[in-house]
């Protein structure tokens, strides 16, 4: 597996600011004109200023990345933060991000994502929906076809959108609705035997029932709390999916303040879909949040649980550390789950505070036999 590399050469956005000094009693007024440089770092040396007067309190970063599958690419995020009760000051403010990303290999991505808080947190909202293409690799489904060295590439379509409506029924507990339609389509395989007869495209629309529990202190970035969920979605045939099935989830986040700047977030999910499930909508290892060093999607099949504890550690100023290990294995059912096939995660990588407690995140994960490289904003989990 080739390494991902991402380099980030320029950032986007600067705010423009100007100092009248009084030079004399007649009003006289000079105005210092600042070179684009200095912009730059005094917008950076702002950025992480919390400003409760802001009713929308809005930063743009972005760069160029190459990596030796989508070649050289530029990103750009754009990151928002609110509150809808601007004098509850205390409660966790809302946020949204748009994001999208373009490559010289033909792939690019965007999407928003996001989630609204209501007051006293009565309600919630959190929602994402994108739209991606890029050239990618299909291994076929279960342990034994990721591990080998054959696979066939193609050129793969998303479009997702999810929505969860939940509401507050005790403290820290919501219970709610769930939206999802998503629809994945596959092209110009260079072998398509690896499908086994199955449709190279799939639409899957679904609704689903979620209990959670959510007492972490910053969503974003959080230094302590909890964060459960457990979700069931029916995908029937009657509302447009290509295939019924069923997808229960599990997730259960920790986040502990161990020392001064230290935090220590251990994450676990299970994932477990039954009745009939198409080859691109199967439970997939490695993305940019969880089994970090894994090609997307290479392992795959009905189950997958993955793991992961990491330290995150502010070092200077607003420069920051962060260490994890992890594990994660797919199946096809727990009968036939099997330790031997488990798969190891582990990485390192640096933040930077670019808003208050949002941070600019690159991560190097190392999987088994393979390595990437990333960067986000936020935190992985």
């Amino acid at each position: 597996m080739r390494t991902r590399l991402i380099f980030i050469s320029f950032i986007l956005g600067c705010g423009i600011q100007l100092n009248a000094q009084t030079i004399d009693s007649q009003d006289t007024v000079k105005v210092e004109k600042k070179n684009f440089f200095k912009r730059i770092y005094e917008y950076f040396e702002k950025s992480n200023e919390v400003n409760p007067d802001k009713r929308f309190d809005f930063s743009i970063i972005g760069g160029p990345h190459y990596s030796s599958d989508t070649k050289l690419g530029v990103g750009l995020v754009a990151s928002g933060l609110f509150r809808v009760d601007r004098n509850d000051l205390t409660m966790s403010p809302s946020n949204v991000s748009l994001y999208g990303d373009i490559t010289t290999s033909g792939a690019y991505v965007i999407g928003i994502s996001g989630n609204v808080l209501f007051p006293e947190m009565s309600y919630r909202i959190d929602g994402d929906m994108y739209f991606a293409y890029r050239p990618s690799r299909y291994w076929g489904v279960g342990y034994d076809a990721g591990r080998q060295d054959y696979y066939s590439e193609y050129d793969n379509q998303v479009m997702e959108f999810k929505f969860d409506f939940l509401k507050k029924a005790a403290r820290y507990t919501y219970l709610g609705i769930s939206t999802n339609v998503k629809e994945i389509s596959g092209k110009n395989f260079d072998d398509v035997s690896l499908l086994g007869g199955e449709r190279n495209k799939t639409t899957a629309v679904g609704f689903g029932l979620i209990a959670s529990y959510d007492s972490r202190d910053f969503i974003p970035n959080p230094y302590k709390g909890i964060y459960a969920k457990a979700e069931y979605t029916f995908y029937p045939k009657f509302l447009g999916s290509t295939y019924g099935f069923n997808r229960a989830e599990v997730i259960f986040r920790y986040y502990k303040e161990a020392w001064k700047g230290g935090v220590i977030a251990f994450d676990l999910q299970g994932i477990l879909n039954t009745g009939d499930v198409a080859w691109n909508m199967m439970a997939t290892a490695g993305s940019s949040r969880q089994m970090r060093g894994y090609y997307g999607g290479r392992y795959r099949d009905k189950g997958l649980i993955q793991s992961q504890i990491e330290l995150r550690q502010r070092v200077y100023r607003r420069s920051g550390a962060v260490v994890w290990a992890g594990a994660g294995n797919v199946f096809p059912k727990f009968s036939e789950f099997e330790w031997s096939e488990t798969l190891p995660t582990f990485g390192i990588g640096y933040r930077w505070e670019f808003k208050n407690r949002v941070n600019v995140r690159l991560d190097y994960g190392f999987g088994k036999g393979e390595s990437a490289f990333y960067f986000n904003i936020n935190e992985a989990f």
